[in-house]
């Protein structure tokens, strides 16, 4: 389970800690420089997609798993398309609010949408308002809200929004529309359809080759983060899937 930008592994809490948990082995990580990991030694190497895939296919390894699916929120998913290219150790991928855009900044600017808060995401200094801001927006304006929400966003070294957000699209790093119209894994999508950060009508055009149900999954009246929100409603599109592959 990979969280999204300046959050942390408490957000899929309903989900380690409920059914799915009591299925499957779930292993939520904090991504270097957010919730209780150390910020980057190396911030250029780390604090951009490819680093951050770097980072969880190595922690993976190092705990002996050899395969393993990958949810990926946000921020989370577009690792998790950079995981499916570089490795052949991800057995399933499902993504969330995670736009496969192509290698230039049109593509980047057709898959987000602008709104009052798309800015914070890539700014490495906030002011207190602009956390809360950025946390109830990230975690779905009608969603419930905790503090760990703020408090995560609070911790994220300001130098990891800042870096991913220049090299979205930089020489290394995967091609994200390739990645997922071509997966050679079982491939999901689950969005919120009011997500106020993403355009489902550009996920939804995209000609995948083997999207899992054949369909882009639209919960209805959920914003960015499903899981958090409606996990009665996400999480047995979730252990579907799982138990598919």
């Amino acid at each position: 389970m990979i969280h999204g930008n300046s959050s942390s592994k408490e957000v899929f809490r309903n989900q380690y800690d409920g059914r799915i948990g009591e299925t499957f082995h779930c292993i939520a990580m904090d991504l270097p420089g957010h919730g209780g990991s150390g910020d980057a030694r190396d911030p250029e190497a780390t604090y951009w997609m490819p680093g951050y895939a770097d980072v969880a296919l190595e922690l993976m390894e190092k705990l002996g798993i050899a395969q393993y699916a990958i949810l990926g929120w946000s921020l989370g998913g577009h690792i998790g398309l950079e995981m499916i290219a570089r490795s052949d150790a991800p057995t399933g991928l499902m993504i969330s609010g995670s736009p496969p855009f192509g290698p230039t900044d049109e593509s980047v600017e057709s898959g987000f949408k602008t709104n009052d808060h798309m800015h914070l995401a890539g700014q490495r200094d906030l002011t207190p308002d602009e956390v809360e801001a950025y946390a109830h927006a990230t975690c779905g304006i009608n969603a419930p809200f905790e503090t760990f929400l703020s408090e995560a966003v609070a911790r994220t070294d300001g130098r990891a929004r800042e870096l991913m957000f220049s090299r979205l699209t930089a020489d290394g790093t995967v091609n994200q529309q390739e990645a997922a119209v071509a997966s050679r894994v079982p491939f999901a999508i689950v969005n919120g359809e009011t997500d106020q950060f993403i355009n489902n009508d550009f996920i939804a055009a995209l000609p995948y080759g083997d999207l899992w149900e054949g369909k882009v999954h639209l919960l209805p009246g959920i914003g960015h983060a499903p899981f958090w929100e409606a996990p009665k409603t996400f999480d047995p599109i979730l252990e579907r899937f799982l138990a598919s592959i």
